[in-house]
């Protein structure tokens, strides 16, 4: 995946607005969910790679 680069005289702007108390409480649950699925693919990694040099 490469670097999007902007054409010639063309400006993308960004509109920034707040997030809602309820957008904040999504995206933090997400957020979490995220963390615990991703810390449960990394233990099982460290397991089999920790067996495997045992033997």
């Amino acid at each position: 995946m490469g670097l999007i680069r902007e054409p010639k005289n063309v400006d993308f702007t960004v509109l920034d607005k707040p997030w809602t108390d309820k957008e904040r409480d999504e995206f933090s649950v997400l957020i979490k969910l995220r963390k615990e699925q991703r810390s449960k693919r990394h233990t099982k990694a460290k397991t089999v790679r920790k067996i495997v040099a045992e033997q």
